[in-house]
């Protein structure tokens, strides 16, 4: 009973710390972020949870509508890693953001332990439904080599905005066949940045107290103790092995082994 009394007690005052660092951010990030949603909110967009359409390491993905009508996709993070580290990276990055080849976050929600946030909704899903699919009526019109091309040019250029194209370096490390969603004319966006690493622009070498990423894509650098730090050809290299993907429809490796 003691032991259990001292765990419920620790865990509440840790989920307190949290929010309170949350809370401080956001704060401090002024009125430049996207809308902020009471959780009673978010459950009216997503009709109280009815319409699951994803699940990743963070968290549920659950198709939505906004009061105005637009699509949405909202992801209730369930398993954010650090102290709230991938929603302060979402929010401080990708809120900002406005490329046609990154998904663009409309809107949050932070109300005690519970955070959501609220994404343009992406009707043909990510990359990976289809370069590994075996169902020819699914993936025969994308895999047209022309098509496929326009798809990773357009995965480029993202990353191209990322890294360049902002007033801080954004390093994603996290490229992958399931973090390129698809719009309505199969234009790719890059998603979820909850494990980037910002840095100045002219800064060449990043250090990092752990790897971050999917294996199979990660550069080798980032688990390495030879290297001193990495760079953006860390994601240089994840570009490089999902176009191998996208070119001979195997996966690098198997899907369940994560880091």
């Amino acid at each position: 009973m003691v032991a259990v009394v001292l765990y419920v007690s620790l865990k509440k005052r840790y989920n307190e710390e949290i929010h309170l660092k949350v809370e401080m951010f956001l704060k401090t990030y002024g009125t430049s972020k996207p809308t902020r949603y009471t959780f009673g909110e978010v459950k009216k967009i997503t009709r109280r949870f009815k319409e699951k359409v994803g699940q990743g390491g963070f968290g549920s993905v659950y198709r939505g509508e906004l009061p105005n009508g637009v699509p949405v996709a909202v992801k209730m993070l369930e398993n954010a890693i650090g102290e709230g580290e991938e929603f302060i990276n979402e929010v401080a990055t990708i809120g900002l953001i406005h490329h046609a080849n990154i998904v663009r976050l409309l809107g949050f929600c932070s109300e005690g332990t519970r955070r959501a946030l609220i994404y343009e909704f992406m009707p043909n899903e990510s990359l990976e439904k289809y370069i590994y699919s075996h169902d020819s009526s699914i993936s025969k019109e994308l895999l047209l080599p022309k098509k496929m091309i326009d798809i990773a040019l357009g995965i480029a250029r993202g990353m191209e905005y990322l890294h360049q194209g902002c007033n801080k370096r954004i390093l994603h490390f996290d490229i992958k066949p399931q973090n390129i969603l698809l719009d309505y004319n199969f234009n790719p966006k890059i998603s979820d940045i909850g494990l980037a690493k910002l840095c100045a622009r002219d800064q060449s070498i990043v250090t990092l107290t752990a790897a971050r990423g999917t294996m199979g894509y990660i550069a080798p650098e980032l688990y390495s103790r030879n290297f001193g730090g990495v760079s953006y050809k860390s994601d240089v290299y994840s570009f490089g092995m999902l176009v191998l993907e996208m070119i001979s429809g195997r996966r690098n490796i198997d899907p369940g082994v994560h880091c």
